[in-house]
C-alpha cells in the first residue's frame, strides 16, 4: 500500500515553502467555491441528523461558518462547538468534560447520534470524544488532523505548548496521542492533503480497519474547510446511512479529483 512504510520512516514537518504559501493557497480555495457551486449542489442531500463541527487550533466557530452553512443547506442540523477559541484543554477542560457536555446536550436535545467533523486539532478531539461517548456519536470526519504518534511533525508544536500549557512529552499527553492513533469505535474518515503546510500529512492517515477510510485532496491546511473537494467528500460521508457505512467511491470522474488513498 502507498503508505505502508510511513510509520517506519522519520516524519518531518512540512517544508518552509508549503508553510509560507498556506494563506494565499487557502484564499484561492475560498475563491473557488463560487465556481464549484453547481457541482457542490449535486451532492447527496442530508437526512436531518445533527452534525457538530470542531474548529482547529487557535481558531473559533467563525472559521467553520462556511462549512456549517453548506452542511445546513444540504439538510443537516449543523452545530458549532460553542467553546470559544480552540486552545486545547483550556477550551474543552482537562478531561474534555466541556466538550463531552456539549455533545451530550446535542444528543439529548435531538434524540439522535451526532456526526463529528473536526478540523486539525478539532479532529483529534473528535476522535477522543467518540471514545468517551460512543453511544452519542454516529461517525467522525477529520480534516488534516495529526492524530498519529509524531507530535513534533508540525510547524506549530512549540506554539501549541505555549498557548495551551500542555506539553507534548507529558505522560498523559503521550497516552492520549497513542489512544488517538487507534481507529475510533465508530466509522471514521480522514481527509488530508500532501500539500499541507502545517502538519505532516503522514500523521493524518487512518490505520486500516473495517470502518475507516482516507480521502486525499489537493490543497492547503488552512483552506480545508472551504476546499470544494473537501466539502463534496464531507457531503458524501454524512450521507452514509447509520449502520450501513461504506468507504468513499473513487471510480469515474471522482478519480480525477480524489487520488487513491491507502492506509497507514
Amino acid at each position: 500500500m502507498a503508505h505502508a512504510t510511513a510509520e517506519h520512516a522519520e516524519i518531518k514537518p512540512p517544508s518552509a515553502l508549503l508553510a509560507l504559501t498556506e494563506l494565499p493557497r487557502a484564499l484561492v480555495e475560498l475563491g473557488s467555491l463560487g465556481l464549484a457551486a453547481p457541482i457542490l449542489a449535486t451532492a447527496p442531500r442530508g437526512d436531518g441528523h445533527p452534525v457538530m463541527v470542531l474548529p482547529g487550533f487557535v481558531t473559533t466557530d467563525i472559521s467553520t461558518a462556511p462549512l456549517r452553512r453548506y452542511i445546513r443547506d444540504l439538510g443537516y442540523d449543523a452545530h458549532a462547538w460553542q467553546l470559544g477559541r480552540n486552545l486545547g484543554p483550556k477550551a474543552i477542560g482537562r478531561e474534555g468534560e466541556k466538550l463531552i457536555a456539549r455533545l451530550r446536550d446535542i444528543h439529548d436535545t435531538t434524540g439522535q447520534k451526532v456526526s463529528l467533523i473536526g478540523w486539525s486539532l478539532g479532529g483529534v478531539m473528535a476522535r477522543q470524544l467518540s471514545r468517551r461517548a460512543p453511544e452519542a456519536v454516529r461517525q467522525v470526519i477529520s480534516l488534516g488532523s495529526p492524530f498519529t504518534g509524531h507530535p513534533h511533525a508540525t510547524n506549530v508544536w512549540r506554539t501549541y505548548q505555549v498557548l495551551t500549557g500542555q506539553r507534548l512529552d507529558d505522560p498523559d499527553t503521550r497516552f492520549q496521542l497513542r489512544e488517538s492513533a487507534l481507529p475510533p469505535p465508530v466509522p471514521s474518515t480522514a481527509i488530508y492533503s500532501r500539500e499541507d503546510g502545517v502538519v505532516a500529512w503522514q500523521n493524518c492517515i487512518e490505520p486500516q480497519g473495517p470502518e475507516t477510510d482516507n480521502i486525499e485532496v489537493h490543497g492547503s491546511h488552512c483552506g480545508l474547510g472551504v476546499n470544494p473537494a473537501v466539502l463534496y467528500a464531507i457531503a458524501d460521508r454524512l450521507a452514509q446511512a447509520d449502520g450501513d457505512w461504506h468507504p468513499f467511491e473513487r471510480r469515474g470522474l471522482r478519480s480525477l479529483v480524489y487520488p487513491f488513498a491507502g492506509h497507514a
